[in-house]
């Protein structure tokens, strides 16, 4: 049970990191996958600690977990806020591929460092 939730998170997190590394490559034209799995394990604690503690607020918690979200990849990246956005809604896409091909050969797992995924 414990060794099904740590594989879990791990395979997530590369999962996440390798979407964060693609969307960077595509958008600010320079990532390593080591930055971007960096990226993902601090995204994903600071959306769940957010989350936790703002989260719950009616219409602006959603918002504000999703500020802290693309913050953090505004510290890891060049570019900007706007940049910044952009790798996270590439991510995101790149992500749900990456699901969907997983699931096609019967590996469900969730994405750790991508929100909503």
């Amino acid at each position: 049970m414990v060794l099904d939730t740590i594989l879990s998170f791990v395979v997530g997190l590369l999962v996440g990191a390798l979407a964060i590394h693609l969307a960077a490559t595509v958008v600010v034209g320079k990532s390593t996958y080591q930055k971007a799995l960096v990226t993902a394990a601090i995204a994903s604690v600071a959306w769940a600690l957010t989350s936790l503690f703002l989260g719950w607020l009616p219409l602006v918690g959603p918002l504000i977990v999703l500020v802290v979200y693309v913050g953090v990849i505004n510290l890891q990246y060049p570019g900007g806020w706007l940049k910044a956005a952009g790798i996270g809604l590439v991510a995101w896409l790149a992500s749900l591929l990456v699901l969907a091909v997983l699931s096609f050969v019967g590996l469900g797992v969730e994405v750790v460092g991508v929100p909503g995924v």
